[in-house]
Parts: structure tokens; sequence; C-alpha cells
């Protein structure tokens, strides 16, 4: 027996009457959980395997499966799934930890960022891709991707105006290192400031960040070509919808 907190990241039906969802908790990491009936109109589990929902748990170790013994909701998160904003961001926040993590890896500075972020998101009217470029940045230097911005990755030295992002080596290189990854994209120092203040900012002084929607997609995407390669993954999904929506 186990009690731990815990947030829904996806959810697959099992049988007529019952679903597989994948849980991220505060003493586990990430595992899957057998939640027996809870499709059934009239279940006590109904709310509490939801995506986004946030909630404790008494689980029970199986063979293949965690199994819920109790479950009591702390925050259904309703409010993500009333706005397309919300949802298209909200999947795409629960994907990135899906796709990035092992199962059964505690990290607690990843299970209150994961908290705090679907908490804002709850509330957020507008922004959206400030909010996103704030979290991504945030996640890859809680799993230990942190990007090297203030010099170059390379030989350490202050840059100048003339500088590329390289996803390979982790960072800003000068223009006297570029041959050391001719893939490198093309940034400026505008980039590297709004990277640097969204990195340190609060989610709750997002606000009174002014950022250009443009910068903001252009290091958006910078971002996810960054995690995608550290992480080795190919794609995002939930990215599409994102794309349609802008």
């Amino acid at each position: 027996m186990i009690k731990t907190e815990g947030i829904v990241i996806d959810e697959i039906r099992y049988k007529d009457t019952s679903k597989i969802i994948k849980l991220y908790t505060r003493k586990l990491g990430k595992v899957s959980v057998l939640a027996q009936g809870a499709l059934r109109p009239k279940s006590q589990l109904l709310a509490t395997t939801q995506p986004f929902s946030y909630s404790e748990f008494q689980l029970r170790k199986g063979r293949n499966f965690y199994y819920i013994i109790q479950a009591d909701l702390l925050d259904s998160c309703y409010s993500i799934r009333d706005n397309i904003g919300r949802i298209s961001y909200g999947f795409y926040v629960l994907e990135l930890l899906d796709k990035s993590i092992p199962d059964n890896e505690e990290n607690e500075k990843l299970f209150q960022l994961l908290r705090k972020g679907l908490k804002v998101l709850s509330n957020l009217d507008r922004d959206f891709l400030k909010f996103i470029v704030a979290y991504e940045l945030k996640y890859i230097s809680f799993l230990g991707y942190r990007p090297h911005i203030d010099s170059c990755v390379v030989c350490n030295k202050s840059y100048n105006t003339n500088i590329r992002f390289s996803k390979r080596l982790g960072g800003i290189v000068c223009s006297d290192c570029f041959s050391q990854d001719i893939t490198s994209v093309k940034v400026n120092n505008n980039i590297t400031n709004v990277m640097m203040e969204l990195l340190f900012t609060t989610f709750e002084d997002l606000e009174f960040k002014i950022v250009s929607k443009s910068l903001l997609s252009n290091l958006h995407q910078i971002l996810v070509d960054y995690i995608l390669y550290n992480i080795d993954r190919k794609e995002f999904k939930s990215i599409n919808l994102i794309s349609s929506m802008e």
C-alpha cells in the first residue's frame, strides 16, 4: 500500500468499463495504474482519473500495474478543458512529461513544476505562448539540460551579435566556434535575453513581461527542437494541435 499525490497525464480504455491511466506521482514518479470500473457513469473514480486531475491516491502494486484502493480529488483542473488554448497547451505539457522521463523515477521538482504549471494554465485566458516558453525553459533545466546562454558554450567567451544556437552542443555558439556545429541556427541577443528572463521569471510575474509573438514563436520552435534532440524523440503529437490553432 502506497499513499501519494498524483496527476493523470494519459489514459487508455481497458475492456468495457475500465481504463489504464498514466499517473505522475510525488513518491513513485510515473506509473501505470489500472482504474477498474472508472468508465461506469456513477463510478467514484470518474473525476479522479481524468487527464489533468490532481488527487491523493492509495495504491496497491500488482504484477503489471498499480491498483487504486482509494482516490480523493484535490483539484480537477476542469477549466483547462473549457478553453481551446488551455487544453491545447495542457496536452502538450502532459506529453512533454510523458515522453521525456522514464517510469518509476521520482523527481520532486518536476512534480511541483507540473502541478504549478497546470494550476496557472487553469486560469490563463491569453499569452499562452509566453507561458509555454517559460514552462519549457524551466522544465528542461530541471531535466538537466539547461541551455548555456550567458557565454559561448564551446570557448566560454562573451559573444557579440553574430551568434547561433546549437541543440547538439547545448547553447549559444559564437562566430569563432560556428564550425563546431554547422547545423546550429542563427539567433540574436533579443532571443538570448528573453530566454534568460523567462527562465527566472515566476509564472505569476509573466504578465509583466512584454515579448513579441514572433520572437516567442521562434524561441518556442528552438526549444521544441532542443528538447526533442535531448530526449531522443522525433516529435510531439500535441504540437500539431497548437500549430493549427495558431
